[in-house]
């Protein structure tokens, strides 16, 4: 499977703006691909304005994705504020080109920007079938948490959308090698670049990782541009039967 990650800027609070650019770049994406990652928020940038911003859901963002999912053939996927029964949620949907969405609500609210005073935490992990991949659905600060993230042979590739700024760089790049050796699955991720509203800058450092930590592509920082790889379900099947970890895993369930 080819995975395409979007490293791009942000227009602040302004959806029409982030459509219209997204649209552009979508339409650069190469003959073969067959899924699209898109930053955490894409459409407004990591805002604690949901009270103005969010969509009753399913709402455009939703709709937007799965009209260009079905006009271009691949799955995109990527965060955006949606508002359900009077709660506001940083919530991840994965378009499928069929049409059918999957949807996580962000479980980890990152408290130091306040999230958690705006947002409602998800409850439930997300997997998502694919194309023959069990693919995990997660989003930014979830990269902290392992224990959520932790791979109860019910994943294949995990996707991670994020506005991770410039100041926690070495924790993105670190943690992200760590989540990919200890759950032996592959990882994309997408992180924006730019200054965001509160004057925050974020140098990107999107990238896929193998399953053994390795970097299969790396975008340059603090530049717009799209990384491609090509990962492999045999050879992560291959891995896993000649280093089998997961097989002294210590088992446990995820509780509240």
């Amino acid at each position: 499977m080819r995975i395409a990650v979007i490293q791009s800027d942000l227009h602040w609070e302004n959806s029409t703006r982030n459509f219209e650019q997204f649209e552009s770049i979508l339409a650069e994406i190469k003959n073969g691909t067959h899924l699209v990652l898109l930053p955490e928020m894409f459409t407004t940038g990591f805002s604690m304005n949901p009270e103005k911003l969010a969509e009753k859901y399913p709402g455009k963002t939703v709709e937007w994705l799965v009209l260009q999912a079905k006009k271009h053939g691949f799955a995109i996927a990527g965060s955006h504020i949606a508002e359900h029964q009077g709660k506001f949620y940083n919530r991840m949907v994965f378009a499928h080109p069929t049409g059918k969405i999957d949807i996580y609500d962000k479980r980890h609210l990152f408290r130091m920007a306040n999230e958690d005073k705006h947002y409602t935490a998800g409850e439930n992990r997300v997997v998502v079938e694919y194309l023959g991949w069990r693919i995990m659905l997660a989003v930014c600060y979830d990269l902290r948490f392992p224990v959520w993230l932790r791979n109860q042979n019910d994943y294949d590739l995990m996707l991670l959308v994020a506005n991770f700024p410039e100041r926690r760089r070495y924790a993105w790049n670190s943690l992200l090698v760590a989540r990919a050796i200890e759950n032996q699955a592959y990882i994309a991720a997408c992180n924006r670049v730019g200054t965001d509203g509160n004057g925050f800058n974020h140098t990107g450092d999107s990238q896929i990782l193998d399953p053994m930590g390795q970097l299969i592509a790396l975008a340059k920082p603090n530049k717009e541009e799209i990384i491609y790889a090509d990962i492999d379900l045999e050879h992560l099947n291959r891995i896993r039967e000649g280093f089998p970890v997961h097989l002294d895993a210590d088992r446990f369930k995820i509780i509240d």
